[in-house]
């Protein structure tokens, strides 16, 4: 059985659906806080509900008893972890949750897989670890200049995992993910927001000229490298992302505006010094060591997940904007 944290967390919810798919057996847990919209973590729960191999728990990774009880009670073979708090932005105005969860909780697993002789954690962290460094970024970058709460706690929980395997010879494969994107995306996140500002008439707040760039992955290509870790062994950081020359954000809104027919209502403001200007992944190793290689471009991924939200429209108006 495979343990999967954050599972009404957006790419954990797609990955939980491919496992399970694949006819593999999942325990999720979350905590369902309200960090995002509860009603899109409740829509993502309901879509893995029907699955005979699948369970879930409501349990918080801070809390050790409840994660005790859970891998005394189940046959866990492996950890997929996504449980975290996210954001560059909101970490910066609330650091102390994100190292209490990101760091606490990752801690709080490891120890229970060493206690519990569970070998494997697959872990995903972050491209935002890379800032300052020249693109595109490669895994063997030294990552030590971070700029803000979210990419530090990442970092950190990237350094347990390395101690754990080197004390304790767990298989530790850490992903960084770069700019994950699609159906029953995050809120917080820029192309489920510019879709639902655009089609509602809603502001859009942009910060600096829409010139920077990120690396945008659909989300589908992501799941099938994620789950590519657990045939590995050891310890290793493999960057996923599109491999691709990075997309500016406001190249993103005229493609939202053209596939929708609407017009975007942006405000301007000033670039913020957590944010990176640019993200562009190396993805050789991935290729190397997983055979993987992304498939969905940004135009074909964005028509998707536009789809999606148009098939749900009722749902998504409901949803906040924080």
């Amino acid at each position: 059985m495979i343990l999967l944290t954050g599972t009404a967390g957006f790419i954990a919810s797609h990955i939980a659906s491919k496992l399970l798919k694949n006819g593999k057996s999942v325990i999720g847990i979350d905590n369902l806080n309200n960090s995002c919209d509860v009603i899109l973590k409740k829509y993502r729960l309901d879509q893995l509900s029907n699955y005979s191999n699948f369970i879930f728990a409501k349990v918080d990774i801070n809390n050790r008893p409840s994660l005790k009880k859970l891998f005394e009670q189940y046959n866990i073979e492996s950890v997929i972890h996504l449980a975290a708090m996210t954001g560059v932005r909101h970490s910066v105005d609330n650091p102390h949750v994100y190292l209490e969860t990101n760091i606490k909780g990752t801690l709080n697993l490891l120890e229970m897989m060493k206690e519990h002789l569970v070998k494997k954690m697959l872990l995903a962290s972050s491209s935002s670890l890379y800032a300052g460094h020249k693109m595109p970024f490669n895994e063997q970058l030294a990552v030590n200049k971070q700029i803000s709460p979210y990419a530090v706690s990442k970092k950190s929980a990237e350094g347990l995992c390395h101690c754990y395997c080197h004390l304790h010879g767990l298989d530790v494969i850490i992903y960084r993910y770069f700019t994950v994107y699609g159906p029953a995306g995050r809120p917080d996140m820029s192309i489920y927001r510019f879709i639902k500002c655009i089609d509602e008439g809603l502001e859009i707040e942009l910060f600096g000229d829409g010139e920077q760039t990120r690396d945008f992955t659909y989300v589908d290509d992501i799941v099938n490298g994620t789950i590519e870790g657990l045939k590995l062994s050891g310890h290793h950081i493999i960057n996923l992302g599109s491999g691709s020359k990075p997309t500016s954000i406001n190249t993103v809104i005229k493609e939202i505006e053209k596939l929708l027919g609407k017009k975007a209502n942006i405000k301007r403001n000033d670039f913020q010094k957590s944010d990176v200007l640019a993200t562009w992944a190396s993805i050789s190793k991935a290729n190397e060591l997983l055979n993987w290689r992304p498939t969905i471009g940004i135009t074909e991924g964005i028509h998707r997940t536009i789809d999606w939200y148009l098939k749900n429209k009722q749902m998504n108006q409901k949803i906040a904007l924080k």
